[in-house]
């Protein structure tokens, strides 16, 4: 039936996921902003703050290297080098998961999505919130230690595609490292909080942006960074731990060949592009996912999508468009190239290849093999052999349209005619969000299973005719405005129908699923495995649970009130057990497509919760203030409304939503005060009257009356809204 439907209305149902981030990150909800002005919230279980004389963490490369022996902490981002993401800390088990109860919990500033995995050290977490803010907390007791903020201008929001987020520190020798939003790294004392160094890791002329945790090697922090949608050219740095002095970079993309190579790598990448890819940026940004292996002395950076999308505009005569869309091994001493292997040649459906790269030792045809994984957004689950790059295997792990296959032998996917939509439009599997995104999977020694937050979204990719490079703006070459979704309220229902989230458990050497479980909407936490036998995990509906890791039964489960799209972690202080995680709603798809999320927990809530056996804190009500619906009369022609909405979804919905469907980040408009009166919609999208809290002025980029139509249109559904209220 779902087939049908899709074949149906594949010429007017287009799920819109361009990001066309011109609009800012913040809006116009006077009842509760994230304003970077705010001050923190006190954690409501514990006032006081640790004594200031606690050690200074003594981070070394041994303990970094041998994580996996100290359980009690967390500390890196995957748990290890390896981004199992699995503990082998065991006290909280399936004979006694029923006892496990909130402990503490600290609110963060803002009311923001939170995306980071905290990192504990000898009873120290460090997280980061928001607005890239970072936070140490005693890990026992929550109290708050310090705080540093770096103070992100709240315009630069304008240059992100998704949202005001962060995945977190670094910390290393005595000091914690994080990203900000407007490109720098900052060194912090890790006793104090108080800033030790900082470095400009970007340009700051193009729409660079943080978001992603650093990671530490050899004294080396590695830092990517994001914007591929903007424009830019994908490289990742290394620092000096101690000074902050680059000691290496290595470009994803080749630049101008007219030029000398900064790599003599990429003269070998650059004839796998053509045309003038350079002046359209490339993309290929390192925006999250990083690991390492020791005895190989091998880093691995995941890279994502190329710049513009539509590879029909960024290199027209095809090519594989090295290294778009690749898994690539590096010296983590020098930044030397060593080998790479690519996902998705050619690129041209945002298939970032930027998700975790997972490390084990695995038998294999009767071989133990040293291996990486990964569960990229285009929809294949990869296991390759981490020495060399050499392709082992791969399968689909969701529903997959533009690929066949992927050749056995030559490790290529079989693209299925037609899926570069170069004259007609195509109906895609997986769409722009992928079949997994960023959110953390977890691999389990003892199941062997890896564990994967997945989703089945279709979008409907269509070349934008009318394509004009934007050096300061959104460049995708995809027809977003054709892209929205329809506004009839049955279409709309059906499609929504169709959106699949689900916790998968995959078989790596099988490749086959084991078991799954729906969720009730796409968008969903990160994973956590532990040798009690648990799977944790967060969702879009407010709850975070527990299941047998074996079957995927629940065994436990707790209404967070918000949202969850992070990971958990689980550490130990004085012989117990904790596992934390951090509950706030947010990123790119609540933000743009709305009627995906509509059944999520956006309660504008920011915490760290903590669980251990026994704890019994119950977190206090929440105080929802009910919004009332009352739009002005429509008193525009059609002709305006139309404008409007064509205006609306070039350079609005990316904050708002598609279609004024918000997925509850950022204000409704459709219920916004400022829409009851055109001068008042007028202070804000021309005269700035918000621009503090990210809401910049568009007087630059519209007229008084593409202004007005926006209004107008969204005055209109409002009222569609309304009417389907009453049905």
């Amino acid at each position: 039936m779902g087939n049908l439907f899709l074949k149906k209305y594949s010429s007017t149902i287009k799920i819109s996921f361009i990001i066309l981030s011109i609009l800012g990150a913040s809006g116009c909800d006077s009842a509760k902003q994230d304003d970077p002005s705010l001050s923190d919230t006190k954690p409501s279980s514990q006032q006081g703050v640790t004594p200031q004389n606690r050690l200074i963490p003594g981070i070394t490369d041994e303990r970094l290297v041998n994580a996996d022996s100290e359980p009690q902490n967390w500390l890196t981002h995957g748990g290890t080098y390896k981004e199992q993401r699995f503990s082998s800390l065991e006290q909280i088990n399936l004979n006694n998961i029923e006892h496990l109860g909130l402990q503490w919990d600290f609110d963060l500033q803002g009311t923001r999505g939170l995306e980071a995995t905290p990192i504990v050290v000898d009873g120290v977490m460090y997280v980061t919130g928001n607005w890239s803010r970072i936070y140490a907390l005693d890990a026992k007791t929550g109290s708050l230690l310090w705080k540093y903020d770096p103070k992100v201008p709240p315009e630069w929001a304008v240059n992100l595609c998704c949202d005001v987020v962060n995945r977190g520190v670094a910390v290393y020798a005595d000091k914690v490292f994080a990203g900000t939003l407007d490109g720098r790294l900052v060194a912090v004392n890790a006793k104090d909080g108080s800033l030790v160094w900082e470095v400009q890791t970007t340009p700051t002329d193009i729409p660079y942006s943080i978001t992603g945790a650093p990671r530490v090697v050899k004294g080396n922090v590695i830092i990517g960074n994001g914007g591929g949608e903007f424009g830019v050219r994908g490289f990742v740095s290394a620092y000096d731990a101690e000074t902050g002095a680059q000691n290496w970079r290595f470009y994803t993309v080749p630049g101008d060949p007219s030029k000398p190579f900064e790599n003599p790598i990429l003269e070998m990448a650059a004839k796998t592009w053509t045309g003038q890819w350079w002046k359209l940026g490339g993309g290929g940004t390192v925006w999250d996912s990083m690991s390492y292996d020791p005895e190989l002395n091998l880093l691995y950076i995941g890279v994502g999508n190329g710049s513009p999308w539509n590879q029909n505009i960024r290199s027209p005569e095809g090519g594989d468009n090295l290294f778009l869309s690749s898994i690539v091994a590096v010296r983590p001493d020098t930044g030397e190239y060593v080998w790479h292997y690519q996902t998705t040649p050619g690129d041209s459906w945002d298939y970032t290849a930027a998700q975790q790269m997972v490390l084990a030792d695995m038998e294999l045809d009767g071989k133990l093999r040293k291996v990486i994984m990964q569960a990229p957004k285009n929809g294949f689950f990869y296991v390759l052999d981490r020495e060399t790059g050499e392709f082992l295997s791969a399968e689909p792990f969701v529903n997959v349209s533009w690929a066949t296959h992927v050749d056995k032998q030559t490790g290529r996917p079989a693209v299925v005619p037609g899926a570069r939509y170069k004259q007609e439009n195509f109906m895609g599997l997986p769409s722009p969000f992928g079949g997994h995104s960023w959110h953390s999977m977890s691999y389990s020694p003892d199941t062997g299973l890896v564990y994967i937050p997945a989703m089945d979204l279709p979008f409907n990719f269509q070349s934008d005719p009318n394509f004009q490079h934007n050096p300061i703006g959104v460049n995708l070459g995809i027809d977003g405005v054709a892209g929205a979704m329809p506004e009839d309220v049955n279409i709309r229902k059906a499609i929504k129908a169709m959106l699949k989230g689900y916790l998968l458990a995959w078989d790596p050497v099988k490749q086959e699923a084991a078991w799954s479980v729906e969720h009730k909407v796409s968008w969903n936490g990160g994973a956590l495995s532990t040798a009690g036998g648990l799977l944790f995990q967060g969702n879009g509906i407010g709850n975070f649970n527990a299941y047998n890791a074996k079957n995927g039964d629940k065994m436990w489960s707790f209404n967070a009130q918000t949202g969850i799209v992070a990971a958990p972690v689980t550490y130990a202080i004085d012989g117990e057990q904790y596992v934390a995680i951090l509950a706030g709603w947010g990123g790119i798809m609540p933000l743009l497509l709305g009627e995906a999320v509509a059944d999520s927990a956006a309660n504008k809530v920011n915490r760290v919760l903590v669980f251990k056996l026994g704890g019994d804190k119950q977190l206090p009500p929440l105080n929802v203030v009910k919004r009332d619906l009352n739009p002005p009369p429509q008193t525009a022609s059609d002709d305006i409304v139309n404008h409007g909405r064509a205006t609306y979804q070039q350079f609005c919905f990316n904050c708002h939503g598609d279609t004024v469907v918000s997925g509850g980040v950022l204000p409704d408009l459709r219920y916004s005060p400022f829409n009851l009166n055109n001068e008042a919609w007028k202070s804000v999208v021309l005269g700035g009257a918000l621009s503090s809290k990210g809401m910049v002025s568009f007087k630059q980029i519209l007229e008084e009356s593409d202004v007005e139509a926006i209004r107008a249109y969204v005055i209109k559904r409002a009222h569609d809204k309304l009417a389907e209220e009453t049905i």
